[in-house]
């Protein structure tokens, strides 16, 4: 619609009674935004809610001197300031029972090593410097030795993940050469990355054996020839084939290898030190175990079992890590101060058997008894019932359930659990979850035949009260 030349004078005075930049940030300044905000960042949006303004005028004949500026655009102002200036990356309650979450960060670290990760992080450190020569050394040569007295190997070293770990070995050893594996094992692991690939980013030539499910040891015999590097084994993660299936013993396969002069790898995935079976819990063999078969090397993650942050750990025969460390590729995949900080402090607590199932997370939470957790749901159905007051509209009740493992560790184990099952009359699960996953400090839990399930195996005792808060505020949905 064309504009009278009346009409286009109101407007032009009605914006003209727009106040300037100027004259806000000096309102902003007095209103204490700064130095809260940054002052650059405070004249942006500032210059975003004049343009706001701006187009009412134009498309809705709005007042400005009436109303503008009121309290409200303050309030939006420091509203959108602070969540633009709020982390990102936050901490979450994991109400879920999965204890590895690979969404959530994986394992939670012990105090120790947030501490000793903080007392590095902020200062400078002796990452690369030996303290008693005042030479220049590796930056983790401290771990080494706890990874070769832990594992029972030679040699150790530790790169970013564990698909850098296994692209790091294909690339050292296998480069240009053939690569054999067991057709069964050439999975996907988390965001996408497939073997096959990760074999050819290597350099190498996939050589894949036997059928999906089964594979015999006169498979990879039949495959070795002139052109073969080594022998990969690769952990199936939560992929799992049931029934007719077969793999040959892994002291079959290094006697295989050794036959032909070929070293034997082992992409462990979720890498375990401490043997679980004593705690009901099976299908992850030990580090320990599986070099002492004879495996020339083994990659394992450092955030999985092992419960401490993300890593790939490399461990094995001296000459092959050797040529792994002095590899080109490794300075790409190199952990950093804070990473060593806290993976030497976990690595620490597996000194001691007896104490390292409570110092660990991880592990306390993997192998935390039902009776125990039973007592955990109940105070958390006394912490929610209180902070609801007692309203009819929610009902609230402890039952069994079960949790997992997660992060690709023992896909086939169920840990059971008590979880604290709970509905609010008029509202809809779905709809609850997801107001729990977008609050200030998440809470991320399950849903089972429209129930909220809290489960205790993975919530923090300091946790409760907040879950308690986060179920008061639902009533007021």
């Amino acid at each position: 619609m064309v504009k009278t030349d009346t009409e286009k004078k109101r407007l032009q005075s009605e914006l003209a009674q727009l106040p300037a930049v100027d004259e806000l940030l000096h309102e902003a300044l007095r209103r204490e935004f700064m130095p809260r905000f940054p002052r650059p960042l405070v004249t942006e949006h500032i210059r975003k809610l004049l343009e706001v303004v701006k187009q009412r005028v134009l498309r809705e004949n709005f007042k400005v001197k009436a109303s503008f500026p009121d309290e409200g655009f303050w309030r939006e102002l420091d509203e959108i300031l602070t969540e633009f200036l709020a982390p990102a990356l936050k901490k979450v309650i994991n109400a879920s029972g999965v204890v590895i979450h690979t969404n959530l960060g994986r394992s939670p670290l012990p105090a120790a090593a947030v501490e000793q990760i903080a007392a590095v992080a902020g200062g400078y450190s002796n990452l690369e410097y030996d303290l008693s020569t005042g030479s220049r050394s590796i930056r983790y040569v401290n771990v080494e030795s706890l990874l070769c007295r832990l594992c029972g190997t030679e040699a150790a070293m530790v790169v970013n993940n564990n698909a850098g770990a296994v692209l790091l070995a294909l690339s050292a050893l296998a480069a240009g050469r053939e690569v054999v594996v067991s057709r069964g094992e050439l999975v996907e692991i988390g965001g996408a990355f497939r073997i096959p690939e990760i074999v050819t980013q290597g350099g190498a030539v996939l050589r894949e054996v036997g059928a999906t499910n089964r594979t015999h040891l006169r498979d990879y015999e039949a495959a070795i020839n002139e052109e073969t590097a080594l022998l990969l084994k690769v952990h199936t993660s939560n992929y799992r084939i049931a029934g007719f299936t077969y793999q040959p013993e892994m002291r079959e396969l290094v006697a295989l290898g050794q036959k032909y002069d070929l070293p034997v790898i082992e992409d462990l995935g979720s890498g375990n030190l401490l043997d679980l079976k004593a705690f009901g819990l099976t299908g992850e063999p030990t580090v320990s175990e599986i070099m002492a078969n004879g495996v020339a090397l083994a990659t394992f993650s450092g955030d999985k079992l092992l419960g401490g942050p993300q890593a790939g750990i490399i461990v094995g025969r001296k000459e092959l890590v050797e040529k792994l460390k002095k590899h080109p590729l490794n300075r790409a995949l190199r952990i950093d101060k804070m990473t060593l900080a806290g993976l030497e402090a976990v690595l620490k607590f597996y000194l001691d058997p007896a104490v390292v199932t409570e110092k660990i997370p991880t592990l306390r939470m993997l192998t935390v008894g039902s009776n125990e957790l039973k007592k955990q749901a109940q105070k958390l159905h006394r912490v929610v019932k209180r902070a609801c007051l007692g309203s009819e509209k929610v009902q609230l009740q402890v039952a069994p359930s079960v949790s997992r493992a997660g992060g690709g560790a023992m896909p086939m184990v169920e840990l059971a659990t008590f979880a604290l099952f709970l509905r609010v009359q008029g509202e809809s699960s779905a709809r609850l979850e997801k107001y729990l996953r977008a609050r200030s400090r998440p809470i991320v839990v399950r849903i089972i035949d429209d129930w909220l399930v809290f489960d205790p195996r993975t919530i923090f005792a300091d946790e409760f009260a907040e879950i308690g808060r986060a179920c008061q505020e639902m009533l007021l949905l």
